[in-house]
């Protein structure tokens, strides 16, 4: 008994020391999400939705390097992205820095700031997946739920605590600082991925294209895409609909969200095991449902906070719940390319959210963006009843 429990300590920490790479990645993401919507909208006078949409051009160049990402996962292993990765997320603490330098002009400024976000676009699409990647190739595909579950701890962790710190950083001081940090942080992740060995996986003649594991992962990605988007709505416009109200700390719903997420996680992390992927779905959307519902009815910032945190709980096992499911249409040689594809469909979803809710916000007004995503996560619970009954057979 004590040795089972030894091996499952070990394994978790084996899939820690890798998906602690997706922390450092994704700390510096949250860094500059809180402060950039305001900064562009308030200090260079752009409207919310060229606000959201510089915001959401990261995600278009995530999107853009997925494929690329699994092909190099699946043919020379996880840790070439990874560092490539790090690399980009240091490039960006300087063009940031250099953005700030000509704040004094508003379309030069806004310039630079579009390069940073398509350049953290570019570092995100890299290793978003790589580190579970390499977790399972290290540990085993028997613990694929877990390495999913634990990056996504990882990843949510990273933008909880790394958008109120960027706030604080911003407010006591200015964005030099701000891009300095984000540069030492890169730094160290890109020493750390380079001093772990690189393993790769076995290569078979089953090997599939990326499209067409692309279209097996996709029914299970668009119920992801579509819960992902009650998060994208938090993540980019929850400090301005905080200004909006004359209310204060928008950041800290990002960190209420990300702890729910990160509890959920821990707490129901035998469920999907237990209950089934596509049933944990459901539930999951429907509760994140009821959050971003709670934040559209509240008129306190405590009460918006605690539907953060709701909406947290219930998008947390969304990600894996699918995940699981959708990795079962591939063969195993697939792996790499199957999570780049799946994880696509989230990066689709932040990706649409910046221009699309900002729309909704400057054509309806600010109230109106949580009741419109309620809806679309609404669609993924009807969506994710479809899947149930068609996939019934692989998940009894």
């Amino acid at each position: 008994m004590n040795a089972s429990s030894d091996d499952s300590k070990k394994v978790s920490l084996t899939i820690i020391s890798y998906v602690s790479l997706t922390f450092i990645g994704y700390f510096i993401i949250g860094l500059s999400l809180a402060v950039l919507p305001i900064f562009i909208h308030q200090d260079l006078g752009f409207s919310a939705t060229v606000a959201g949409l510089v915001i959401s051009l990261q995600y278009l160049t995530t999107f853009m390097l997925r494929g690329y990402s699994g092909k190099i996962v699946d043919t020379k292993g996880p840790k070439q992205a990874v560092v490539m990765s790090m690399t980009g997320f240091t490039i960006t603490g300087f063009v940031l820095i250099l953005a700030y330098y000509f704040k004094f002009s508003p379309f030069i400024c806004l310039g630079f700031l579009i390069v940073t976000r398509l350049l953290t676009g570019s570092a995100e699409g890299m290793v978003g997946t790589s580190p579970i990647n390499w977790a399972i190739l290290k540990v085993g595909e028997k613990y694929t739920a877990t390495c999913i579950s634990y990056n996504g701890v990882a990843s949510y962790g990273g933008l909880a605590f790394g958008a109120p710190l960027g706030v604080v950083i911003v407010k006591y001081s200015n964005f030099y600082v701000l891009g300095g940090l984000i540069i030492l942080l890169g730094l160290i992740g890109l020493f750390f991925s380079k001093s772990k060995e690189n393993i790769q996986g076995k290569q078979t003649k089953d090997q599939q294209s990326f499209w067409n594991i692309l279209g097996k992962v996709a029914p299970y990605g668009l119920c992801l895409a579509l819960g992902g988007l009650g998060f994208a709505t938090i993540s980019t416009f929850m400090t301005l609909y905080y200004e909006y109200h004359n209310w204060e700390n928008g950041a800290l719903s990002l960190t209420v969200f990300g702890v729910l997420f990160i509890l959920a996680r821990l707490i129901f992390s035998n469920a999907i095991p237990k209950y089934g992927g596509i049933k944990v779905a459901i539930v999951s959307l429907f509760v994140e449902a009821i959050g971003l519902l709670v934040i559209w009815l509240s008129q306190d910032p405590t009460i918006t906070l605690i539907g953060a945190g709701i909406t947290g709980l219930g998008f947390s096992l969304v990600f894996p719940a699918m995940g699981v499911v959708a990795m079962k249409t591939v063969p195993s040689s697939n792996q790499g390319s199957a999570l780049a594809g799946y994880g696509l469909f989230i990066d689709i979803s932040l990706g649409v959210t910046g221009p699309l809710v900002g729309g909704v916000a400057d054509y309806l007004g600010m109230n109106y963006i949580f009741p419109f995503s309620m809806i679309m996560v609404l669609i993924g619970v009807s969506l994710s009843y479809f899947l149930k009954f068609k996939t019934a057979k692989s998940i009894v």
